[in-house]
């Protein structure tokens, strides 16, 4: 085999002055270089949308009430819009203001927490990520039997689900919220419902600004 000689001295005392256009560093070309490759992708803001793209991308921050979306779109937004806690003001400006018949048909359109329909895997795609986040896909059978017999309770006494912002809780603190809330009154629980459908919006637009 020919053995060719290394040298392992480098340049040593005699580095060359390597100089670039204007003055730059290497660093600042290579940057350069990335950004003319990768030029940022610059995203449509809720105030620049039209009303099919604004309730297409915001429509289900509600649970399947795509008419709140289109109701904060009428608001006629502006650039005090284009973040998450903008579009949920527009949102829950129209939640509101909707009529009892209206909010109560946004509580009805929450699913029950390990209920059936996470069962039968007929979740939204953000319910389903929610209560697997909480653990309410992985319960026990006497945990299960407990969360069934809660929300029977819950639906006959009020008229709509328990509803709770799982991602702020924990499988023992949902419990225990779960517990307790069932005795309220029902002007009580409906307004505490109604807020905590108000924190799943804020989480979820969140989420959907953050991707």
């Amino acid at each position: 085999m020919t053995r060719y000689p290394r040298d392992m001295t480098g340049y040593g005392a005699e580095t060359p002055a390597a100089t670039w256009p204007g003055g730059a560093k290497i660093a600042v070309q290579i940057a350069d270089h990335w950004a003319q490759m990768h030029p940022p992708v610059r995203k449509t803001r809720p105030s620049e949308m039209d009303k099919e793209t604004f309730v297409a991308a915001f429509g289900g921050v509600f649970e399947q009430s795509p008419w709140i979306a289109e109701g904060a779109y009428d608001l006629d937004l502006g650039p005090s819009h284009d973040t998450a806690t903008g579009v949920h003001t527009a949102l829950a400006r129209v939640f509101r203001s909707a009529s009892e018949a209206q909010r109560l048909g946004v509580l009805v359109a929450h699913p029950d927490l390990a209920g059936k329909l996470a069962a039968a895997k007929r979740l939204t795609t953000a319910s389903t990520a929610e209560q697997s986040a909480a653990g309410l896909d992985a319960l026990t059978d006497e945990e299960r039997a407990a969360f069934t017999e809660l929300n029977e309770a819950c639906t006959a006494k009020f008229g709509f689900p328990f509803i709770i912002a799982v991602r702020d809780n924990t499988k023992a603190s949902i419990m225990a919220a779960f517990t307790a809330r069932v005795d309220n009154a029902r002007a009580t629980e409906f307004a505490e419902a109604c807020r905590q459908v108000e924190r799943i919006a804020d989480l979820r637009l969140q989420e959907k600004f953050a991707a």
